[in-house]
């Protein structure tokens, strides 16, 4: 995404940004994916339909209802967005945050094979932010004597809006918490020290692979002003908006389309919850923004077995801060998975972490029983997938996979339509996100007809890091190769 200046130093965006502007304003979910699926299979369901009280039928029927909950959340989290489009010209219209301070913090571990996804990103920052944020500062978070530290150094001298923060290696923290929170956490202190945690002051935490467009400006500036027209007692401190994969970015087009399901996520479950306060499904590390005072009261020192630190904090601000969280309708612009196998990899260690924070009494119940659930879903994905139904009635002998009562169809059914829902939004909106803006004809098909391969792998990850969990493996914090 490239801008020339003109009128002394006034950004003129190519026509391909301005195209991505007024596309973002004007999508909202679409509700006939949704609805045309789920009527031919309830359809389909009550027609064959046959009863039975075997034991495999009793299994699909607890499998079958378990994701209910957080299918009825996403569904919610749509229907609020489309309610929102609806009312945008009654939004006050976007404007620069003249009185409020950004800091845009990008961790990244260095490495040389992750580099050129990092300068993409923190390229991104200092070309669209400075608009709508007119005090802002760009940090590169990274660790002492790192493969690409010379690289690092010479991209914060490109720029004097770019800051390099390194954590010395014999830091730790008072609670031994390593990994990305470690680091995290020490940049939290330095802003601490500075004298910048400070109401007025916004940390945008990105991700290495993560850029931004002039779309992400404008929603998050609108977000912003928003909280300081609030009264003091309603004005949210942490906001999250959607991930999407543009095609360009992506190496590999069946991580692409399995990667569908991701921004779709964003506008359901996060919608939801995080839009209406309460983060109970956790955030993402990236396009999540936070008022440093807030920051500086949780903090990041979870301790060392911690590895989805970004979920630990979503829960941990339920307990302080509940009702004071939002969504906004910006996009941040990352790459999936450069291989099948880097993808499993990334749903393992998130997998593993989850399933850590889902079972940690630290955490009362009360704010991790949905994530419980949500997860518990993700890890008997397997047993819902149709190949797996179909071999364990042949080997038990027995076809029926009936559940024990009519009415679960009616669940079965709105389960695999929001799944088919999903990839289809998903899809939609990494399109959008795209140069051409649109899908290619045969995407859809594709998308949808993978979705069984796709959610094989899904499954394959979220097991395999719950596995980790019960044997007690040490903690490890994996970084794939970030696509340029």
């Amino acid at each position: 995404m490239t801008s020339t200046l003109v009128d002394g130093g006034v950004p003129q965006y190519s026509r391909h940004n301005q195209k991505l502007a007024k596309r973002t304003a004007s999508w909202k979910p679409g509700i006939l994916p949704f609805l045309l699926p789920f009527v031919l299979l309830t359809a389909f369901g009550l027609w064959s339909y046959r009863p039975s009280s075997s034991l495999m039928s009793w299994i699909l029927t607890v499998v079958w209802s378990l994701p209910v909950a957080g299918v009825m959340v996403g569904i919610q989290g749509a229907l609020l967005i489309r309610r929102r489009v609806r009312k945008s010209d009654q939004m006050t219209p976007p404007a620069p945050a003249e009185q409020d301070f950004l800091i845009a913090l990008c961790p990244t571990i260095g490495r040389h094979d992750t580099y050129p996804a990092l300068e993409r990103s923190i390229l991104s920052y200092v070309e669209h932010l400075p608009e709508y944020f007119p005090h802002m500062r760009v940090d590169i978070l990274t660790e002492e004597g790192c493969e690409a530290t010379e690289a690092i150094d010479n991209l914060a001298a490109s720029h004097p809006l770019i800051r390099v923060i390194t954590v010395p290696k014999d830091y730790v923290p008072a609670n031994g918490t390593r990994f990305k929170a470690r680091a995290n956490h020490y940049a939290h202190e330095l802003r601490i020290a500075e004298g910048e945690a400070l109401d007025y002051v916004w940390v945008l935490h990105m991700d290495d692979d993560t850029g931004v467009g002039p779309d992400t400006a404008s929603s998050l500036a609108q977000f912003i002003n928003r909280q300081r027209r609030a009264h003091p007692d309603e004005a949210k401190h942490m906001a999250q908006g959607i991930l999407t994969y543009p095609r360009e970015n992506a190496v590999n087009m069946f991580t692409w389309l399995a990667d569908a399901v991701r921004p779709a996520d964003d506008i359901a479950r996060f919608r939801a919850l995080t839009g209406m306060g309460t983060p109970a499904a956790g955030v993402h590390g990236e396009l999540l923004v936070l008022r440093a005072s807030i920051e500086a009261e949780i903090g990041w020192d979870f301790g060392p077995k911690e590895i989805v630190e970004d979920a630990r904090l979503a829960l941990t601000f339920c307990r302080k801060y509940p009702g004071r969280s939002d969504w906004f309708n910006g996009r941040c612009y990352g790459a999936s998975p450069a291989s099948a196998a880097d993808f499993v990899k990334q749903r393992d260690r998130w997998a593993w972490g989850l399933v850590a924070l889902c079972c940690n009494r630290a955490v009362p119940l009360r704010y991790r029983w949905f994530l419980s659930i949500c997860v518990a879903t993700w890890i008997l994905g397997p047993l819902q997938h149709i190949g797996a139904v179909l071999l364990i009635g042949w080997l038990f002998n027995d076809m029926n996979t009936s559940p024990v009562t009519q009415s679960i169809v009616i669940l079965w059914a709105l389960n695999f339509a929001y799944v088919i829902w999903t990839y289809w939004e998903g899809l939609r909106l990494n399109a959008l996100a795209s140069v051409s803006g649109r899908r290619k004809w045969w995407e859809p098909i594709v998308v949808v007809a993978l979705i069984p391969v796709f959610s094989i792998m899904e499954g394959l990850g979220g097991f395999k890091g719950f596995l980790k969990f019960v044997r007690r493996e040490e903690n490890k914090f994996v970084v794939i190769a970030k696509p340029a």
